[in-house]
């Protein structure tokens, strides 16, 4: 038998709200860390009371699993539309792929949020793997796309060089505007 929680999230109105209570959340949450976040500090920053909070969510641990879901979906499936354009070059997909993945995440707020959730994947379940295989799924595909039959091991190689170099600028660049400059260079190098 569904939760409460469960039913009244089936309804559009409903689901906007979870939406927009996920969004807080993830920011309340990046703020004060996932173990001395409250429910009550979320429904604040939601502009929700607590008992309504509770039904959209049952639990801390739900809504903590569902926004980092939503968040990574919508990435996802954002990724997939860049890398989808075909009126676009490649490197420029790429690009803005990366950007969307991880270059919007850094700065000192989203890298609060990326350390929530890397210190917590027991909370996440299967997705913690499954996104980020996803995002190297859909980048593969277009560089393996572009390339001949005998380049298509290559393209593997490349996609994961390419993730790698974006995991360290991500942790180096001081802002956004770094990390695409530097992302660029990696990408034209890597498809050269």
């Amino acid at each position: 038998m569904p939760t409460p929680a469960a039913v009244a999230a089936t309804t559009p109105l409903a689901t906007d709200r979870r939406r927009a209570v996920m969004a807080s959340a993830l920011i309340t949450f990046a703020r004060f860390g996932y173990h001395k976040t409250s429910m009550e500090q979320i429904a604040k920053a939601a502009h929700i009371s607590r008992p309504g909070l509770y039904f959209l969510f049952a639990s801390k641990e739900e809504l903590f699993r569902d926004a980092v879901t939503q968040s990574l979906e919508e990435d996802l499936n954002e990724v997939e539309r860049i890398l989808g354009a075909k009126d676009r070059a490649l490197p420029e997909r790429l690009l803005a792929s990366f950007d969307c993945w991880a270059g919007r995440y850094v700065g000192p707020l989203a890298q609060d949020i990326t350390r929530v959730i890397d210190d917590n994947p027991a909370l996440l379940g299967d997705v913690v793997d499954t996104a980020p295989r996803r995002f190297a799924d859909l980048v593969f595909s277009s560089i393996a796309a572009r390339a001949g039959r005998s380049e298509r091991e290559a393209a593997a190689a490349i996609t994961q060089t390419m993730i790698s170099a974006s995991i360290g600028i991500k942790h180096q660049a001081d802002d956004r505007a770094a990390y695409l400059e530097r992302m660029k260079v990696a990408i034209e190098v890597l498809l050269e």
